[in-house]
Order: C-alpha cells, then sequence, then structure tokens
C-alpha cells in the first residue's frame, strides 16, 4: 500500500468556502474516491490556506488516472479550482486542475 502525502495553496480568502464545501461532499465523488482504490484520505487546512492531503492506495497513478476518467471528478475539479492559488512559478493565469498538481511528497520515515 502506498502512503502519498501531498501539498497545495488554498486562497486565504476562499478558506471558509473550501472548509464549507467539504463538510458536504458530493455522495457520487465519494463512491467514485473509493472505486478508483482512495484509502484512507484525509485533507488538513491550516488557517493560511496551506492544504496537506493525506491518501493510501495500492498505485497512486492508476487511482489518479480512474478519478481522471469518471465525470464527477471533472466537475469537482472545475468547480474547486477557483479556491487554488497557481503552482509556484506559474504567475497568474489558470494553472493545472487540482488533482493534477498534487505532487507526492518523499516519504522519509514510517512508524508501523
Amino acid at each position: 500500500m502506498q502512503r502519498v502525502c501531498f501539498l497545495l495553496k488554498v486562497r486565504e480568502d476562499r478558506a471558509a468556502e473550501y472548509r464549507e464545501r467539504h463538510a458536504e461532499v458530493w455522495p457520487e465523488m465519494l463512491q467514485a474516491l473509493t472505486a478508483s482504490g482512495w484509502h484512507n484520505y484525509s485533507l488538513f487546512l491550516r488557517e493560511d490556506g496551506l492544504l496537506v492531503g493525506y491518501l493510501e492506495t495500492e498505485d497512486f497513478e492508476a487511482a489518479r488516472e480512474a478519478m481522471g476518467r469518471t465525470g464527477v471528478n471533472a466537475r469537482w475539479q472545475s468547480g474547486m479550482a477557483p479556491f487554488f492559488e497557481p503552482p509556484e512559478g506559474r504567475a497568474g493565469g489558470t494553472g493545472p486542475a487540482p488533482d493534477e498538481a498534487m505532487v507526492p511528497l518523499t516519504e522519509i520515515f514510517h512508524l508501523a
């Protein structure tokens, strides 16, 4: 099982609404995540907008590709895109969808 952690940046002025949206994730989005192999998925949001995501999956790239093939993911990502700051190195404009900007961090320690 792969453990995947990633960082994204939510616009500080949109953090409250971002939290509200995640308090009521669409049931079909939850079903798609589970069916695509996303397990033990958590998001943590710091007050300044730093978002830390964590999930477990057999194969992260396969799980991400499976989500990419769902219509619900396209709708969700489109709705979430305005909440995020552009990835570092991109000045304004539209960047990748939030799920495309998820770059896993390198795990350096795990206590089993």
